[in-house]
């Protein structure tokens, strides 16, 4: 780069022209904080100047610091820390930090896993941690991915403590049943679907979180216009959670005092709730609700899910 940088910025925009020419739009860079941080800037500069549709996803697990910068100088999504976020502390830090002033220049993009990184959270936890994750992702942030394979729960280790897979598509063509009966397909078509229904969970600055008192359950809603989206997941891949979530109803456009009813998009059930109200969540049936919030008129006695 020091000795001829406009020379590899000219050969680089080259190439990703051929590329464009040929219908790409979206170019993922690998690892692009390992190379100077003004090249990027001048080559999405001169991209997005002609083609401003075309979009750089930064894929570059390093310090903080160097991650907003990327997004500061072009890339308009990165790859963030979602994978190791795995507790409901985490999971509320993380999303208030990405949520806050970084919001501004930094799209987040949650990857469940990767090519390269297979989390001990779904080596460990089996069909049901690939499913609540997935909840989480589809939900937390607007855009979200997974690599080929999430879908059939692959979720075998290079070896013990290592995040690599064994086996490796870096390294060998595989050959999967995408029919199988327990493929979670299903669960991301429908994440999908609703997702396009849903304009509260195409935005980020929107989430708010809501009290539950099980650590390993989490709550949380958004809000665009008239379309309110709540969402309660169990993060125990291994055990049903109970909980009893107290709901900020100011942040759903309520008064305190009112009632609301609560359509689970993920199994079709209605129920009507108030300002504190009782979950139930077992693992490999119901990971988590995904309601879409209505107002209804008061009910008596209390009210569960």
């Amino acid at each position: 780069f020091d000795a001829d940088m406009d020379g590899l910025i000219a050969e680089t925009l080259r190439v990703l022209r051929h590329w464009m020419g040929h219908g790409v739009r979206i170019f993922r860079v690998d690892n692009p904080h390992t190379k100077p941080v003004v090249f990027w800037e001048r080559v999405i500069a001169d991209i997005n100047a002609t083609d401003p549709d075309v979009i750089f996803l930064a894929e570059a697990f390093t310090r903080p610091a160097m991650m907003h910068t990327l997004g500061q100088i072009g890339f308009q999504q990165s790859y963030t820390y979602f994978t190791w976020r795995t507790t409901k502390q985490e999971l509320t830090e993380y999303l208030s930090e990405l949520s806050g002033e970084a919001a501004s220049y930094m799209r987040p993009n949650f990857f469940a896993n990767t090519p390269d990184i297979l989390h001990a959270f779904l080596q460990h936890g089996g069909r049901a941690a690939f499913a609540l994750r997935a909840v989480l992702a589809a939900t937390l942030s607007p855009t979200w991915g997974i690599y080929s394979g999430y879908e059939l729960a692959e979720n075998t280790p290079l070896r013990e403590g290592s995040e690599e897979y064994l086996d490796s598509e870096k390294y060998q063509l595989k050959t999967r049943d995408w029919d199988r009966a327990d493929s979670l397909a299903p669960l991301i078509t429908q994440l999908n679907t609703i997702r396009r229904r849903h304009p509260a969970l195409q935005r980020l600055r929107n989430i708010r979180f809501h009290h539950t008192d099980n650590d390993a359950v989490i709550a949380y809603s958004k809000r665009t216009g008239d379309d309110t989206v709540l969402v309660v997941v169990n993060l125990d891949p291994h055990h049903t959670q109970e909980a009893t979530v107290s709901l900020d109803m100011p942040q759903l456009g309520l008064e305190w005092h009112e009632s609301l009813s609560v359509h689970d998009e993920l199994t079709g059930e209605t129920y009507h709730w108030s300002r504190n109200n009782y979950v139930r969540l077992e693992p490999g049936r119901a990971p988590a609700h995904l309601f879409q919030v209505r107002r209804s008129a008061p009910q008596i006695g209390g009210s569960t899910a």
